[in-house]
């Protein structure tokens, strides 16, 4: 028998801005939906530069990415014709709950919540370390507690207060992101005065373009769809959204292409300018980031100083996102009594106070690992992290089959926007999905994140069967 959480809704037309669904403020403008996608996704990753995943592939990296690009275009465009169609609290965590049952919607919000608050507490830690390049006196915990409070501070405010910050914050990277492939362009095809082009020899130069052979390029995509995770926060901004069915249709359409533009064209420039093998040796220090090369080479006075900016507002950034993600996600689970009924509860500006101070856990956890130097746990988090994404990623195209099968069969339910042959994109996404977390034969950290999510997947599920079990018990008495 299966517990009664609430339904998810089939929505009417847009709400009015400023209405609320199920007490969150509809104010996020298109703009700012679109912002928040790549706030999210566009991290210190790119910034640093993807050692491991170069070292894997070589100059082939560039063919990891472009796949990577393609399949995370197909799952945000099938999540946006879904969450068009249900722009409600706990997106596609709710979503999946109505069309694949309440397992699924506990497991993939719970999943996602845990990778979220996990990343949000290594993006603080990364930003306090930022902070010590400039001040190395500050103390680790002080830089922390400071990035902490802002973060927060943004997101208990209001969500139009959280949606000009993030705005403002992506507009600052993705200016900055623009600047470095435009003097990366000019370096690889017309070089300065004094330096010649380097043009595209360094692809092909130093043991060809796959010096580890075509089964590096499926190997390095265990890091390579990483950097990519994020854009499922605009789903869950879409309960916040003042036109739901435009926003997430808008942000999504431009999420995908500028995602793709921006890690493909990037990691082809900077393979192109750099030898591979000093790639793959980097730190992912500031000194050692290939922005601070092409900067530096361009003339920009103090390079490392504008790029350990660039990186901390990235950071920031990310950090502000996920958890406003992870909030919303905790919030709608306590909404349905699956999780403390506290946790739903919202303050008078329709802010889940409680479930942000929740989903700080990870900067807590995150802070003392690094204080501590516990690098062996902070692994295994990382690993749990991204096993959870895969598995969600997997749990959204599942629903989008099932949501499509109903569709399908009750058109006149449904207005907006529709993926043609949809079903089939979601098939092979699914596909390349599971090839992805395949690479565990390979790649011990994905073996490490296969076998610690399995069990990690495994206590959710006991931990929802106790709760079925108890509401049950509940009803009979």
């Amino acid at each position: 028998m299966a517990t009664q959480e609430r339904p998810v809704p089939v929505p009417g037309p847009a709400s009015d801005p400023g209405t609320r669904d199920g007490g969150l403020v509809r104010s996020l403008t298109p703009r700012q939906t679109t912002m928040i996608g790549l706030g999210s996704a566009l991290g210190t990753g790119l910034f640093l530069g993807s050692g491991s995943a170069i070292s894997a592939a070589g100059p082939a990296v560039i063919i990891a990415y472009a796949i990577g690009a393609v399949l995370v275009a197909v799952i945000a465009v099938l999540l946006g014709e879904m969450s068009a169609a249900h722009p409600v609290q706990g997106s596609f965590g709710a979503i999946a709950h109505k069309y694949l049952g309440p397992w699924a919607g506990f497991v993939t919000r719970w999943m996602y919540w845990f990778s979220a608050v996990v990343v949000i507490g290594t993006e603080v830690v990364a930003s306090a370390l930022y902070i010590r390049w400039w001040w190395p006196g500050v103390p680790m915990s002080a830089a922390i507690l400071a990035v902490a409070a802002v973060v927060l501070a943004v997101n208990i405010i209001n969500v139009k207060s959280f949606g000009t910050t993030e705005f403002w914050l992506s507009t600052i990277k993705v200016t900055a992101l623009c600047a470095f492939i435009l003097c990366a362009a000019l370096l690889v095809f017309f070089g300065l005065p004094d330096t010649q082009a380097t043009g595209f020899a360094h692809l092909t130069d130093d043991g060809g373009f796959m010096p580890h052979g075509a089964e590096s390029v499926w190997i390095a995509m265990s890091v390579v769809m990483f950097a990519y995770a994020g854009f499922e926060v605009v789903a869950i901004a879409s309960a916040e959204a003042t036109d739901p069915q435009r926003s997430i249709r808008t942000a999504m359409r431009q999420l995908a292409w500028r995602l793709s533009v921006f890690y493909v064209l990037a990691i082809t420039l900077v393979v192109a300018l750099i030898p591979w093998r000093r790639l793959a040796e980097s730190d992912g220090s500031v000194e050692a980031s290939p922005f601070v090369r092409v900067f530096s080479d361009v003339g920009v006075p103090a390079a490392a100083t504008l790029t350990n900016l660039v990186v901390l507002v990235a950071a920031i950034s990310a950090a502000n996102a996920h958890l406003y993600g992870a909030s919303r996600l905790l919030h709608s689970l306590g909404d349905d009594g699956l999780a403390p009924a506290p946790l739903a509860r919202l303050t008078t500006r329709g802010v889940p106070a409680a479930a942000l101070a929740a989903s700080t856990l990870g900067i807590a956890a995150a802070a003392l690992l690094a204080f501590y130097d516990v690098g062996g746990i902070f692994g295994i988090l990382m690993s749990i992290a991204l096993f959870a994404v895969l598995l969600v990623w997997l749990l959204i195209l599942a629903s989008y089959v099932a949501f499509r099968r109903h569709r399908d069969a009750h058109p006149t339910e449904f207005s907006g926007f529709s993926v043609p042959g949809g079903s089939k994109l979601a098939l092979v996404a699914g596909v390349g999905v599971l090839a992805v977390a395949a690479t565990a034969i390979e790649v011990p950290d994905m073996r490490q994140a296969a076998g610690i999510g399995l069990a990690f997947t495994a206590v959710l599920l006991v931990c929802y069967a106790l709760t079925a079990l108890r509401r049950r018990s509940t009803r009979r008495t």
